[in-house]
């Protein structure tokens, strides 16, 4: 990719920038930043018109000439819808086909007729990590809700006790595990290591969706004891509850062992690559060049759908028909995930050909800051401006990107997983994410601040503990 040079103070766009430059760079950060969150919050614009905005306000402030302002945004956005644009759409479809084949139901049902009353938030958690392995964090809202209502109300729970655990696991595994967008343009734009991130990356998500989860769950339920709305709640017809299914139903849905085994499919192959990769380490052996196409991503997600296929579509009854159906409905929604990821990537390239990432290099490298710390707190004052937990974790990794050239494989993916824990930080009213939790659950905006935005903010602060925590034994 051609990087962009701005002109500031100095004709020579490698020399290092003065402080004159330096202050005028954080004044266009600032500015495009507030312009996003402005357009977003106040007039209501959609974050991918926003960020375009946003974007070539950042270069027009910095001093570059607007058609460089434009080239840099478009280059980063094109980069970054190559590289996580058929990941994303993928999957989609291996969501889709979860969804629509009652595989996700089964899952859901299997782990609930199993789990004592007492045992019920940590159910919750284990079905939104195992269901939000392959998809999008508001897909696994509406995917989970009605069955966090309907065992709240028929098992007489708090909702905030069944919620909380649910929502955690969901935005564990949208904020730290790949495929998920954010942490995939993290790898790339980082250069980090994908299975070692992964592999990571699960050793950090545990221990924090237990503690942002179950466990923070008994004192939300004490802060806020709503029960479920009524107005919310599925009737029997649209419920993927087990109690009101007809039995005939269950006997098309995949089984529940090859269900999570389809699940599971891409982050096994992934893993195995990283594994041989650490045992091997030589890239010329003809396994550690097999086992890097089996583990790449666009092959292990590839492998899941076409599999998925056959183990989730074929039970459910699917015709060949109603496949092609099912991956043409999958494809649709995401469109605007697209656009927003890769105006984010544009966002992130104008940053870094303006200069920032070195300037940030510069200024940091006489602190006595980790650079992990350094790089949550970038992630975390983006994701306050802005509202969108991926905006956050694009343009901080295109923010830190510099400071992981002299980091070993393993502190790389550290980085990925400080970048994915800030930028899940205190979601409130400017994140979409908090007026779908707050309208689900019937709650007021002070209920939505006290459970849901510090549950987030556990998770972000719980991860960041963990990955200083692994930084000083790996």
């Amino acid at each position: 990719m051609t990087h962009l040079s701005v002109e500031m103070l100095a004709a020579d766009a490698t020399a290092p920038i003065t402080s004159a430059g330096h202050a005028q760079l954080g004044i266009a950060v600032l500015a495009g930043i507030a312009v996003i969150v402005l357009l977003i919050t106040k007039f209501k614009l959609h974050a991918f018109l926003s960020l375009i905005i946003g974007s070539l306000v950042l270069g027009a402030v910095a001093g570059a000439p607007l058609d460089k302002a434009i080239a840099s945004f478009s280059s980063g956005l094109g980069a970054t819808v190559a590289g996580t644009g058929v990941l994303i759409a993928l999957g989609a479809i291996l969501g889709k086909l979860l969804a629509d084949s009652g595989g996700a139901d089964e899952i859901v049902d299997t782990i609930l007729a199993k789990a004592s009353k007492k045992a019920m938030p940590w159910a919750m958690v284990l079905i939104a990590g195992i269901v939000g392995l392959p998809i999008f964090f508001e897909v696994g809202i509406v995917l989970l809700i009605p069955v966090v209502l309907l065992v709240a109300k028929r098992g007489n729970f708090s909702l905030m006790r069944i919620g909380i655990p649910a929502l955690a696991g969901l935005s564990v595994m949208h904020g730290l595990i790949p495929p998920h967008p954010g942490p995939l343009v993290a790898i790339d734009a980082v250069g980090a290591n994908l299975g070692v991130t992964l592999a990571l990356g699960v050793v950090v998500a545990i221990p924090t969706a237990i503690i942002a989860g179950p466990v923070f769950s008994r004192y939300a339920a004490r802060w806020v004891d709503i029960r479920p709305p009524e107005k919310m709640l599925p009737t029997a017809g649209d419920t993927p509850d087990a109690t009101t299914r007809a039995a005939a139903d269950r006997d098309l849905r995949p089984g529940f062992g090859v269900t999570v085994a389809t699940v599971l499919l891409p982050v096994v192959m992934m893993l195995a690559k990283a594994l041989v990769d650490i045992v091997i380490d030589d890239p010329k052996d003809v396994t550690q060049r097999v086992f890097d196409v089996i583990g790449s991503p666009l092959i292990a997600l590839l492998t899941a759908v076409v599999v998925a296929m056959f183990t989730l579509g074929r039970p459910a009854g699917f015709t060949k028909g109603r496949i092609a159906t099912t991956v043409e409905k999958s494809l649709g929604p995401i469109a605007g995930v697209l656009l927003i990821v890769g105006a984010g990537g544009g966002f992130k390239q104008t940053l870094v050909d303006a200069g920032v990432g070195q300037m940030i290099l510069e200024i940091s490298k006489d602190w006595n800051i980790s650079t992990l710390l350094l790089a949550w707190l970038i992630a975390v004052t983006i994701r306050l401006a802005t509202g969108s937990a991926t905006v956050a974790t694009i343009s901080a990794a295109g923010l830190v990107a510099p400071l992981a050239a002299d980091l070993s494989t393993t502190h790389g993916a550290l980085l990925v997983l400080a970048i994915g824990a800030g930028s899940l930080f205190f979601s409130h009213v400017n994140d979409a994410g908090f007026w779908m939790v707050k309208e689900y659950f019937g709650m007021n905006v002070g209920q939505t601040l006290k459970t849901w935005s510090v549950m987030e903010t556990l998770i972000s602060v719980v991860g960041i503990v963990c990955v200083l925590l692994l930084s000083l034994v790996v």
